[in-house]
């Protein structure tokens, strides 16, 4: 027995989205046996858009019966049947979220026919309810209200269990271990089962090809399902909107995150919020004043000629040099810690010698700036990160060049590295951002030994 359902709502995200109305047809698989249709009140202002959409306002339904008067109507008329919907998780959700908000648990067993379509009869470019319809001479009126749509809903589902191969496709959709309920509507499942159980990253796509989700797993398959399983706001439409699944294998929990990073950068996908700002890089400089004493100051990255040091905010920035004022006892006023003063008075550093007040050679100051530079270059080091590689003959590397991310790459294991030059035809140059700063240096912090020295020649 089944019950093929359509809903029409405020559209407020899954959790604010209200029942507007509900139609049921139910289904014997020859005949519809019964049908329940009504407005519902959503308790809710519905949108001008959705009003546009569906014709139903405010006021038609100010009077009608509240979703807890007709839950037990609901309940009696879909028991023991099978929940059928066009995109069948949508409105499936939906009633739920409505049942749980008045204390009641609603579990059908339920099926796609957006799925059962792609499956059945093939080859059509839309698969939305109004071009199926057109398309297969559906009759379909009173678009987007919930008795039109849910009526012809019932007729393709007649000719869906008519199809040939319909025995087999349905018994495999009603099949828990399948997943086909649990995958958006749009994806085929072909895409999903070859996806990998290892590393790497993954992409969802919307129905013309771009790419509009990426995320890093250990295990790609299951995490990609837990997108389908959870029922979020966000993530339920991100599934609504996904057409076509890719991936990249990694080898590494590490190498997924940096090519993550870089994906996102690359592809800006519109469901990713971490990652996107552009973070603006900062160099510490030194430059020589009209008296010849060397100055230390910051600026953005284009504007800092010959940084010798980068950052990623102003604050770090100051910070920075304050540490190396106390440590070379250096002058805040130099430093361009304090603006506008004759000599420094700095509330923290007190270790000035007195450059700023004429009291120290030129030359010996000088000679501290070039001190500090040096020993802050000098703590510039080569090495790769080695992790695992795709496959058991190969490893993930990573490069580091005077402390930049360079890249990474997978190089065969009988390959022998000895300095950058023999490494540099295997990597895959990416730019060196926070993010990429932040993950190598928590990785080097845990992982010593897998961090190897490497010569530049």
């Amino acid at each position: 027995m089944y019950t093929i359902i359509d809903i029409e709502t405020t559209g407020n995200g899954i959790e604010g989205n209200k029942i507007t109305e509900i139609s049921i047809f139910k289904y014997d698989g020859y005949d519809v046996i019964d049908e329940f249709t009504t407005l519902v009140n959503p308790e809710a202002e519905i949108p001008y858009f959705i009003t546009g959409l569906t014709g139903i306002d405010n006021n038609m339904v100010r009077n009608a019966p509240k979703f807890a008067e007709v839950a037990d109507k609901i309940l009696e008329i879909t028991k023991e049947t099978i929940f059928v919907a066009h995109n069948v998780n949508f409105d499936y959700n939906i009633i739920k979220h409505e049942f749980k908000s008045i204390g009641v648990d609603f579990i059908r067993k339920k099926l796609c026919t957006v799925r059962l379509s792609r499956k059945l009869i093939p080859g059509y470019n839309s698969y939305s309810l109004g071009k199926l319809c057109a398309a297969l001479e559906i009759p379909l009126t009173d678009r987007h209200r919930a008795r039109g749509d849910a009526e012809a809903t019932t007729i393709l589902f007649e000719k869906l269990l008519r199809a040939e191969d319909a025995d087999e496709v349905f018994k495999s959709f009603l099949n828990a271990r399948s997943q086909e309920a649990t995958l958006p509507p749009g994806l085929p499942k072909s895409d999903f089962d070859k996806l990998p159980n290892e590393p790497g990253i993954y992409f969802f796509k919307n129905a013309k090809g771009k790419i509009i989700y990426v995320g890093k797993a250990i295990d790609i398959k299951k995490r990609v399902l837990s997108h389908f399983y959870d029922k979020s706001t966000k993530e339920i439409t991100l599934c609504q909107n996904t057409s076509a699944l890719d991936f990249e294998l990694s080898g590494s929990e590490l190498l997924a995150l940096l090519m993550e990073s870089d994906a996102i950068k690359q592809h800006y996908p519109e469901y990713n919020r971490a990652q996107k700002k552009k973070i603006q890089p900062f160099g510490i400089f030194t430059y020589e004043d009209r008296n010849g004493i060397m100055h230390l100051a910051w600026n953005t990255l284009k504007m800092a000629p010959n940084a010798f040091h980068i950052l990623y905010s102003k604050t770090d920035c100051r910070s920075f040099l304050q540490e190396l004022c106390k440590t070379y006892k250096l002058c805040p006023k130099f430093c361009h810690l304090q603006e506008n003063v004759a000599a420094c008075s700095h509330y923290d550093i007190l270790e000035c010698e007195g450059i700023c007040r004429g009291t120290e050679p030129i030359e010996a100051y000088n000679t501290k700036i070039k001190t500090a530079i040096n020993d802050i270059r000098s703590k510039d080091v080569n090495f790769i990160i080695r992790e695992k590689g795709r496959t058991l003959d190969e490893s993930g590397v990573i490069l580091i060049q005077d402390n930049t991310y360079m890249g990474y790459g997978f190089v065969e294991n009988e390959i022998a590295i000895e300095n950058i030059d023999d490494l540099t035809p295997f990597i895959t140059p990416q730019k060196n951002t926070f993010e990429t700063e932040r993950l190598i240096a928590n990785y080097v912090i845990k992982n010593e030994g897998n961090i190897y020295s490497v010569a530049t020649k």
